[in-house]
């Protein structure tokens, strides 16, 4: 795993357009095998949290990816559910059924909205932020310094971060639902004319378990993209400062592609 993080690629010069076609798909192949493997290796050192150090870590990782996000993720999950509560109602209020923005709401937050705002709030602040400090270890030659030490940068760098994006992920997914269905129902009593009970009503009538489960999922696979780029991205990272901003915005656009695309996957999936 050493070797193939700081291997480097070899310089090809091409010949014509179909040549240099091929010479970006193997690279884009050789990238995709080696955040493969940084994403196994960082699931599979989930066994060293056994030790002080690593808790410790990983226990940073949680409160810089979960409890530094609340008050982002709390006013977009809010006024998220807002959006959808005032849209839906006065699309449903033509047909006399603005009482069922409960369903709307609660659906759409278990099902897409809520997994898919926390990732991009996420993929947008820790990620690009994991990205940069990794960028700068890397070009610093710190990671180096580790594979000298014999410390696998797998287990030390990565493991911590993917772990806590997949724990806190699903969890402020789940708090930004709650917002969300919260938001729409203060919009409901007071700008549609609907009561709290009716909208609660409506909201937990229709929901099913296998949105909650479906949203969760999305949002656990959602936290494993993000880090998983941004520590590709960290450890690809050249050419001092300018590389480190290359790889902080590779990061997040690579991460909103990765979680527009997964998400519809999944989507897929279950629904159709």
């Amino acid at each position: 795993m050493r070797s193939v993080l700081r291997e480097p690629e070899e310089p090809r010069t091409p010949i014509n357009l179909f040549h240099s076609w091929g010479i970006q798909f193997l690279a884009v192949l050789r990238e995709t095998g080696i955040a493969a493997l940084i994403l196994v290796g960082g699931l599979i050192a989930v066994r060293h949290l056994v030790s002080s150090r690593a808790r410790s870590d990983f226990m940073r990782q949680l409160f810089l990816a979960g409890v530094k996000s609340i008050p982002v993720v709390t006013v977009v999950g809010m006024f998220t559910g807002m959006i959808l509560s005032l849209q839906t109602g006065l699309a449903l209020r033509r047909f006399g059924q603005e009482v069922n923005i409960g369903t709307a709401v609660m659906v759409s937050m278990l099902r897409e909205m809520g997994p898919f705002m926390t990732g991009l709030i996420l993929a947008a602040s820790v990620g690009s932020s994991m990205a940069a400090q990794l960028g700068t270890m890397t070009i610093s030659e710190e990671v180096a310094a580790l594979e000298i030490m014999s410390i696998d940068p797998i287990r030390f760098l990565v493991m911590p971060r993917l772990w806590a994006l997949a724990v806190m992920g699903p969890l402020l997914s789940f708090y930004s639902c709650m917002m969300g269905v919260f938001g729409g129902g203060v919009v409901g009593m007071t700008q549609l004319g609907v009561a709290w009970s009716a909208y609660w009503d409506n909201a937990t009538l229709f929901a099913d378990n296998k949105d909650l489960w479906v949203g969760m999922l999305k949002a656990l696979c959602f936290g494993l993209i993000i880090a998983t780029t941004a520590c590709h991205q960290g450890f690809a990272a050249r050419k001092g400062a300018i590389g480190v901003g290359e790889a902080t915005r590779r990061t997040v656009i690579l991460s909103f592609l990765l979680i527009l695309m997964t998400g519809y996957f999944i989507t897929r999936l279950f629904y159709v």
